[in-house]
Protein backbone atom coordinates (compact mmCIF):
# COMPACT_ATOMS: atom_id res chain seq x y z
CA UNK A 1 0.00 0.00 0.00
CA UNK A 2 0.91 3.62 -0.82
CA UNK A 3 1.48 6.63 1.53
CA UNK A 4 -1.92 7.34 0.08
CA UNK A 5 -3.47 4.39 1.65
CA UNK A 6 -2.41 5.62 4.74
CA UNK A 7 -5.08 6.26 7.85
CA UNK A 8 -6.74 9.54 7.34
CA UNK A 9 -6.73 11.69 10.29
CA UNK A 10 -8.60 14.96 11.90
CA UNK A 11 -6.59 17.98 13.58
CA UNK A 12 -4.37 16.08 16.62
CA UNK A 13 -5.03 13.06 15.68
CA UNK A 14 -2.33 10.54 15.54
CA UNK A 15 -1.18 9.35 11.59
CA UNK A 16 -1.11 5.32 11.47
CA UNK A 17 0.78 4.39 8.21
CA UNK A 18 -0.43 1.01 5.86
CA UNK A 19 3.02 1.33 4.29
CA UNK A 20 4.40 -2.11 3.91
CA UNK A 21 7.54 -2.51 6.48
CA UNK A 22 11.16 -1.74 4.74
CA UNK A 23 14.35 -1.12 6.65
CA UNK A 24 16.06 -3.40 8.77
CA UNK A 25 15.16 -4.20 11.35
CA UNK A 26 12.22 -5.12 9.33
CA UNK A 27 9.58 -1.89 10.28
CA UNK A 28 11.94 0.12 11.39
CA UNK A 29 12.03 3.92 10.13
CA UNK A 30 13.96 7.45 10.85
CA UNK A 31 11.41 7.61 13.82
CA UNK A 32 11.67 4.05 15.21
CA UNK A 33 15.98 4.31 14.84
CA UNK A 34 16.15 7.69 16.71
CA UNK A 35 13.95 5.88 19.55
CA UNK A 36 16.26 3.11 18.83
CA UNK A 37 19.37 4.84 19.43
CA UNK A 38 18.41 6.77 22.54
CA UNK A 39 16.63 3.64 24.60
CA UNK A 40 19.39 0.86 23.77
CA UNK A 41 22.33 2.16 25.51
CA UNK A 42 20.22 3.04 28.37
CA UNK A 43 18.84 -0.27 28.74
CA UNK A 44 21.57 -1.61 28.19
CA UNK A 45 22.71 -0.31 31.39
CA UNK A 46 19.59 -0.71 33.16
CA UNK A 47 19.11 -4.39 32.67
CA UNK A 48 20.61 -7.79 32.12
CA UNK A 49 19.46 -9.87 29.02
CA UNK A 50 18.19 -12.95 29.42
CA UNK A 51 16.13 -13.58 26.24
CA UNK A 52 15.17 -17.16 24.66
CA UNK A 53 13.10 -18.82 21.83
CA UNK A 54 14.07 -15.76 19.56
CA UNK A 55 14.75 -18.47 16.57
CA UNK A 56 10.79 -18.51 16.62
CA UNK A 57 10.45 -14.83 15.73
CA UNK A 58 9.50 -14.85 12.15
CA UNK A 59 11.85 -12.62 9.79
CA UNK A 60 8.88 -11.16 7.74
CA UNK A 61 5.56 -11.69 6.98
CA UNK A 62 2.61 -10.26 8.91
CA UNK A 63 2.15 -11.78 12.66
CA UNK A 64 1.02 -10.63 16.14
CA UNK A 65 3.37 -11.38 19.29
CA UNK A 66 1.64 -11.02 22.54
CA UNK A 67 2.93 -10.44 26.04
CA UNK A 68 2.24 -10.20 29.96
CA UNK A 69 2.05 -6.80 31.07
CA UNK A 70 4.12 -5.77 34.59
CA UNK A 71 5.28 -2.56 34.03
CA UNK A 72 5.78 0.66 32.04
CA UNK A 73 8.91 -0.70 31.04
CA UNK A 74 7.81 -3.09 29.45
CA UNK A 75 6.96 -1.93 25.94
CA UNK A 76 10.81 -0.90 26.22
CA UNK A 77 12.08 -3.81 27.02
CA UNK A 78 9.86 -6.30 25.05
CA UNK A 79 10.64 -3.98 22.16
CA UNK A 80 14.27 -4.22 22.93
CA UNK A 81 14.52 -7.91 22.48
CA UNK A 82 12.41 -7.67 19.07
CA UNK A 83 14.21 -4.85 17.60
CA UNK A 84 17.61 -6.48 18.24
CA UNK A 85 16.54 -9.80 16.58
CA UNK A 86 15.35 -8.19 13.29
CA UNK A 87 11.63 -6.53 13.57
CA UNK A 88 10.48 -2.93 14.47
CA UNK A 89 7.19 -3.93 15.99
CA UNK A 90 3.68 -1.64 16.26
CA UNK A 91 1.74 -1.20 19.02
CA UNK A 92 -1.72 -0.48 20.54
CA UNK A 93 -0.60 1.88 23.11
CA UNK A 94 -3.11 4.17 25.42
CA UNK A 95 -3.66 7.77 23.13
CA UNK A 96 -3.17 9.65 26.29
CA UNK A 97 0.42 8.84 25.97
CA UNK A 98 0.60 9.88 22.18
CA UNK A 99 0.27 13.81 24.19
CA UNK A 100 3.08 13.47 25.65
CA UNK A 101 6.09 16.03 24.14
CA UNK A 102 8.21 14.96 22.49
CA UNK A 103 7.38 11.11 23.62
CA UNK A 104 4.29 11.32 21.46
CA UNK A 105 5.77 12.67 18.55
CA UNK A 106 8.33 9.63 18.29
CA UNK A 107 6.09 7.05 19.09
CA UNK A 108 3.64 8.49 16.26
CA UNK A 109 6.31 8.78 13.94
CA UNK A 110 7.59 5.14 14.35
CA UNK A 111 3.83 3.99 13.57
CA UNK A 112 2.52 2.91 16.89
CA UNK A 113 -1.36 2.90 17.17
CA UNK A 114 -3.54 4.73 19.54
CA UNK A 115 -6.54 3.92 20.95
CA UNK A 116 -9.23 5.00 22.84
CA UNK A 117 -9.95 2.35 25.37
CA UNK A 118 -12.90 1.44 27.16
CA UNK A 119 -14.75 3.84 24.65
CA UNK A 120 -16.69 3.74 21.46
CA UNK A 121 -13.54 4.45 19.33
CA UNK A 122 -11.70 1.80 20.65
CA UNK A 123 -12.84 0.08 17.27
CA UNK A 124 -10.66 1.93 15.41
CA UNK A 125 -7.52 0.48 17.24
CA UNK A 126 -8.83 -2.72 16.00
CA UNK A 127 -9.58 -1.39 12.35
CA UNK A 128 -6.22 0.33 12.58
CA UNK A 129 -4.29 -2.95 13.30
CA UNK A 130 -5.91 -4.91 10.78
CA UNK A 131 -4.34 -2.75 8.19
CA UNK A 132 -1.14 -2.70 9.57
CA UNK A 133 -1.33 -6.80 9.52
CA UNK A 134 -2.30 -6.46 6.45
CA UNK A 135 0.09 -4.76 5.09
CA UNK A 136 2.58 -7.34 6.39
CA UNK A 137 4.39 -5.77 9.96
CA UNK A 138 4.46 -7.71 13.20
CA UNK A 139 2.06 -6.20 15.72
CA UNK A 140 3.03 -6.13 19.78
CA UNK A 141 -0.40 -6.56 21.70
CA UNK A 142 -0.30 -7.07 25.69
CA UNK A 143 -3.53 -9.51 25.84
CA UNK A 144 -4.91 -8.33 29.39
CA UNK A 145 -5.36 -4.45 28.27
CA UNK A 146 -3.64 -2.80 31.33
CA UNK A 147 -0.71 -4.06 33.93
CA UNK A 148 -2.11 -7.28 35.39
CA UNK A 149 -4.21 -6.70 38.75
CA UNK A 150 -3.07 -10.01 39.71
CA UNK A 151 -1.51 -9.69 43.31
CA UNK A 152 1.32 -12.13 42.86
CA UNK A 153 1.99 -10.38 38.98
CA UNK A 154 0.35 -13.50 37.36
CA UNK A 155 -1.06 -12.59 33.87
CA UNK A 156 -4.98 -12.18 34.23
CA UNK A 157 -7.95 -12.69 32.00
CA UNK A 158 -7.04 -11.69 28.48
CA UNK A 159 -9.77 -9.31 26.57
CA UNK A 160 -11.04 -10.64 23.15
CA UNK A 161 -8.95 -7.97 20.71
CA UNK A 162 -6.08 -10.02 19.82
CA UNK A 163 -8.65 -13.61 19.32
CA UNK A 164 -11.04 -11.27 17.05
CA UNK A 165 -7.08 -10.25 15.28
CA UNK A 166 -5.98 -13.36 14.66
CA UNK A 167 -9.64 -15.03 13.25
CA UNK A 168 -9.84 -11.89 10.68
CA UNK A 169 -6.68 -11.73 9.20
CA UNK A 170 -5.10 -14.54 9.79
CA UNK A 171 -2.51 -13.73 11.03
CA UNK A 172 -0.14 -15.95 13.66
CA UNK A 173 -0.06 -15.49 16.99
CA UNK A 174 3.24 -15.75 18.83
CA UNK A 175 3.16 -15.84 22.69
CA UNK A 176 5.85 -14.50 24.74
CA UNK A 177 6.71 -13.73 28.65
CA UNK A 178 8.59 -11.50 30.60
CA UNK A 179 9.70 -11.46 33.68
CA UNK A 180 11.74 -8.85 35.40
CA UNK A 181 10.63 -5.55 34.47
CA UNK A 182 8.74 -5.45 37.59
CA UNK A 183 11.92 -4.88 39.48
CA UNK A 184 12.92 -2.20 37.15
CA UNK A 185 9.54 -0.33 37.55
CA UNK A 186 7.35 -1.94 39.79
CA UNK A 187 3.89 -1.60 38.93
CA UNK A 188 2.18 1.76 38.57
CA UNK A 189 5.53 3.50 40.33
CA UNK A 190 7.42 6.08 38.84
CA UNK A 191 10.92 5.00 40.60
CA UNK A 192 13.43 3.20 38.44
CA UNK A 193 15.70 1.18 40.21
CA UNK A 194 18.53 1.67 38.80
CA UNK A 195 21.25 -0.59 40.35
CA UNK A 196 22.04 -3.03 40.49
CA UNK A 197 21.48 -4.21 36.93
CA UNK A 198 18.29 -6.54 36.98
CA UNK A 199 17.71 -9.18 34.96
CA UNK A 200 14.96 -9.26 32.52
CA UNK A 201 13.86 -12.18 30.77
CA UNK A 202 11.74 -12.72 27.50
CA UNK A 203 10.85 -16.34 26.64
CA UNK A 204 9.30 -16.50 23.43
CA UNK A 205 7.32 -19.74 21.74
CA UNK A 206 6.15 -20.96 18.72
CA UNK A 207 3.02 -19.62 16.93
CA UNK A 208 -0.58 -21.25 18.27
CA UNK A 209 -2.62 -23.28 16.63
CA UNK A 210 -5.39 -22.03 15.87
CA UNK A 211 -7.12 -24.06 13.52
CA UNK A 212 -10.08 -25.86 15.12
CA UNK A 213 -11.36 -22.09 15.41
CA UNK A 214 -10.61 -20.90 12.30
CA UNK A 215 -13.40 -19.06 10.11
CA UNK A 216 -15.23 -18.15 13.65
CA UNK A 217 -14.32 -14.91 13.72
CA UNK A 218 -18.45 -14.16 14.61
CA UNK A 219 -18.76 -16.54 16.95
CA UNK A 220 -18.44 -15.02 20.34
CA UNK A 221 -17.73 -18.58 21.89
CA UNK A 222 -14.89 -19.07 19.59
CA UNK A 223 -13.59 -15.69 20.41
CA UNK A 224 -13.55 -15.93 24.17
CA UNK A 225 -12.21 -19.45 23.87
CA UNK A 226 -8.82 -18.01 21.67
CA UNK A 227 -8.38 -15.47 24.25
CA UNK A 228 -8.22 -17.63 27.31
CA UNK A 229 -5.80 -20.11 25.05
CA UNK A 230 -3.88 -16.95 24.72
CA UNK A 231 -3.40 -15.99 28.26
CA UNK A 232 -2.95 -20.23 29.09
CA UNK A 233 0.36 -20.08 26.41
CA UNK A 234 0.92 -17.26 27.45
CA UNK A 235 1.20 -18.17 31.30
CA UNK A 236 2.89 -21.57 30.84
CA UNK A 237 5.87 -19.77 29.40
CA UNK A 238 6.33 -17.18 32.55
CA UNK A 239 5.92 -20.53 34.63
CA UNK A 240 9.07 -21.65 33.02
CA UNK A 241 11.03 -18.26 33.61
CA UNK A 242 9.74 -18.01 37.74
CA UNK A 243 10.17 -21.67 37.77
CA UNK A 244 7.15 -21.62 39.62
CA UNK A 245 3.36 -22.58 38.89
CA UNK A 246 0.71 -20.26 38.29
CA UNK A 247 -2.43 -19.88 40.34
CA UNK A 248 -5.22 -23.07 39.13
CA UNK A 249 -7.62 -19.72 38.81
CA UNK A 250 -6.47 -16.67 36.76
CA UNK A 251 -7.47 -13.28 38.11
CA UNK A 252 -10.49 -12.25 36.13
CA UNK A 253 -10.66 -8.55 36.59
CA UNK A 254 -14.60 -8.77 35.29
CA UNK A 255 -15.27 -10.24 38.46
CA UNK A 256 -13.62 -7.99 40.29
CA UNK A 257 -15.21 -4.28 42.05
CA UNK A 258 -11.22 -2.75 40.62
CA UNK A 259 -11.53 -0.24 37.25
CA UNK A 260 -10.90 -2.02 34.41
CA UNK A 261 -8.47 0.56 33.27
CA UNK A 262 -5.55 2.84 34.99
CA UNK A 263 -4.14 3.10 38.26
CA UNK A 264 -6.28 1.04 40.60
CA UNK A 265 -3.73 1.63 43.29
CA UNK A 266 -4.30 5.54 42.74
CA UNK A 267 -7.92 4.41 42.66
CA UNK A 268 -8.25 2.65 46.14
CA UNK A 269 -6.13 5.98 47.49
CA UNK A 270 -8.53 8.31 47.24
CA UNK A 271 -11.59 6.31 48.76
Amino acid sequence: MSAANNASNKPGESRVSYDPPTGYPLGSNAWFRFGATVMRPILNLLIKKDWRGAENLPKSGAAIVVCNHLSYVDPLTFTHFLYNNGRAPRYLGKESVFKVPLIGRVIRGAGQIPVSRESKDAVKGLEHAIAVLKAGHLLGVYPEGTLTRDENLWPMRGKTGVARLALITGAPIYPCASWGPEKVLPPYSKKLHLFPRTKVSVLMGEPLNLEKWRGKEHDPQAIEEVADFVMDEITKLLEILRGESAPKERFDPKKSDLPRIGNYKKAKKKK
